[in-house]
């Protein structure tokens, strides 16, 4: 493990994020965080009760191979990622595409803290106050055409500021994928703040998927485009080992990766390892999604 240069507390938000609109995403986090804590948003039955995990564990312990592929890596590289200015496409088989700012879509009256667990294919897991809101909520606004079965996402491409890029480790720019019923599940949210704050570079600002039943490298960040599209897209860790890394990619403690189990976990800031659950502990809430599927054959 390398030493790091800068020790990741002092590395302040507004030596992430350009300081003016750091100032104005926080203003808006703020405000939803404020109307959670007196009520105006009501608290999301998806949350689990576990406990959260440090905050400085989360926003230094991360895989986003554009900052480099060691866990220390993005916490110390990802300043130089520019958000500013920043859109999202969305488009594909849609009857209204749009593109959108950060701003259009972050409003702070439809925001929510969720609770979720994130499982690592690594075989480590966190806890995270997510604040954002459902995917669903802006696919309904593009209204997916009768054709549409799939979401595809992509990741910026700028080697000039991600320096990961410059290196073949993965395809670039980084790509993801989910069955429109994964997509549209009430669960799939879109992040833009983590601990009632903004999201850190490092943890995928300005805009990130989070899929709280598969593994973590299906939760993209740094989203810039949305498509609607007819048939599974390629996605990048399946590319680049499509032995080691499915499409689905839900947490399951009966399937393992070819070069470790999958049975157990560690819970970050704790030490002794605990039991696997059957995706990640959302079963009741998606194993409908997948009735009829062999889960070994679809990993």
């Amino acid at each position: 493990m390398r030493l790091r240069s800068t020790p990741p507390s002092d590395i302040k938000p507004d030596e992430i994020t350009p300081k003016s609109l750091y100032l104005d995403r926080r203003r808006f986090i703020e405000s939803a965080a404020a109307a959670i804590v007196i009520g105006r948003t009501e608290k999301n039955s998806f949350s689990t009760t576990d406990d959260i995990t440090e905050r400085k564990a989360a926003t230094t312990y991360n895989n986003f191979y554009e900052f480099g592929s060691d866990k220390e890596d993005p916490s110390q590289l990802a300043h130089t990622l520019k958000t500013d200015p920043w859109t999202v496409v969305i488009d594909g088989l849609v009857a209204k595409p749009l593109t959108l700012s950060v701003e259009d879509l972050v409003k702070p009256e439809i925001l929510e803290e969720r609770i979720y667990r994130l499982r690592c294919v690594e075989g480590w897991s966190m806890v995270i106050p997510w604040l954002g809101f459902p995917l669903k909520d802006i696919l309904a606004r593009v209204e997916p055409t009768g054709n549409a079965r799939f979401v595809s996402f992509t990741t910026l491409l700028d080697p000039e500021h991600m320096p990961g890029q410059r290196r073949s480790v993965l395809e670039w720019p980084y790509r993801e994928g989910l069955r429109l019923d994964e997509a549209m599940h009430p669960l799939t949210l879109l992040a833009v703040g983590m601990y009632g704050d903004v999201l850190p570079n490092q943890d995928g600002a300005p805009i990130r998927l989070v899929v709280p039943w598969k593994y973590g490298f299906k939760s993209i960040k740094s989203i810039v485009r949305i498509s609607l599209v007819e048939t599974q897209p390629p996605i990048s860790w399946n590319l680049s080992a499509p032995t080691e890394y499915g499409f689905y990619s839900n947490v399951n403690p009966e399937v393992d990766h070819p070069r470790w189990s999958q049975a157990t976990e560690r819970r970050i800031g704790h030490f002794l390892r605990r039991k696997t659950q059957v995706f990640n502990g959302y079963a009741e809430e998606v194993s409908g999604l997948y009735t009829g599927m062999d889960l070994r054959v679809n990993f």
